[in-house]
């Protein structure tokens, strides 16, 4: 089971159009962007473990899915914790590090940003079927076919660079060149596969434009995108759930605008 391989299911949320889905985690993250503070982070995160159980992923799975987000949240606030703006009593220092009571709450923050923000997109795209997005882009926010269908493309080759990615490094290990530096092992194996995905997607470009893809005539397509309550309830959700995070965080003082 890859981490990108979006799950199959006749859940009610495998149901909801995919454009629905886009616009409530664009929606939700556009609002924590604008302010670094722990209480809205917090907030939304509790509101979206909720919705977490509706989307029908087995507790497995979910922490397999985001892996990288809970790797990424803990070290991103460390980061901040250690070199982060120092405020307020100072607890320890060295050198340039210092963990001071403003640094440790612009740490909190924003590892519960990075969670709120990134849980709930990784939720919403592993139950996305990239042919129903492109219908839904296509039909929904009449974006040009061109463009769509190019991104559906992209998105259909993912898997084939993980595989690519794997078999390069089986071929490196059978050929005895796999036990060098790591770094510069990293460093070989990527420009391979960077040089392979070039190749293929030349090659497929090509093949789109000869079946005549990037036509410039107006597109049918073979199946109907429609967009209803359900996409309208789901936006709505990530609407309400912003709007709560955002007036607990401004009742409690603890908004902090980030252009301000």
């Amino acid at each position: 089971m890859s981490v990108l391989t979006p799950t199959r299911g006749v859940r009610a949320i495998d149901r909801i159009n995919p454009v629905a889905k886009l616009a409530a985690a664009l929606l939700l993250a556009a609002v924590l962007v604008l302010t670094i503070d722990w209480v809205s982070a917090a907030v939304a995160l509790a509101c979206e473990m909720l919705l977490f159980l509706w989307a029908g992923l087995t507790l497995r799975v979910f922490l397999w899915r985001t892996a990288l987000v809970w790797l990424a949240a803990p070290s991103t606030g460390i980061t901040t914790l250690l070199y982060g703006q120092a405020s307020g009593q100072e607890y320890w220092s060295f050198g340039l590090i210092q963990v001071t009571d403003g640094s440790i709450d612009l740490a909190l923050a924003t590892t519960l940003r990075v969670l709120a923000i990134g849980l709930p997109a990784v939720v919403l795209f592993i139950t996305v079927d990239p042919t129903d997005l492109a219908d839904g882009l296509g039909q929904v926010v009449h974006l040009p076919a061109r463009f769509v269908l190019g991104g559906l493309a992209a998105l259909r080759m993912v898997g084939l660079f993980i595989e690519d990615w794997r078999a390069l490094g089986l071929a490196r290990r059978a050929r005895g060149v796999a036990d060098g530096a790591v770094l510069r092992r990293l460093g070989n194996q990527t420009f391979a596969l960077l040089v392979l995905s070039i190749r293929r997607g030349s090659k497929l470009a090509t093949a789109m434009e000869a079946r005549g893809f990037g036509a410039p005539i107006q597109r049918t397509w073979a199946r109907s995108s429609t967009f209803g309550l359900r996409e309208w309830s789901l936006i709505g959700i990530g609407l309400m759930i912003a709007v709560l995070a955002v007036v607990i965080s401004v009742s409690t003082g603890n908004w902090n605008f980030v252009f301000a």
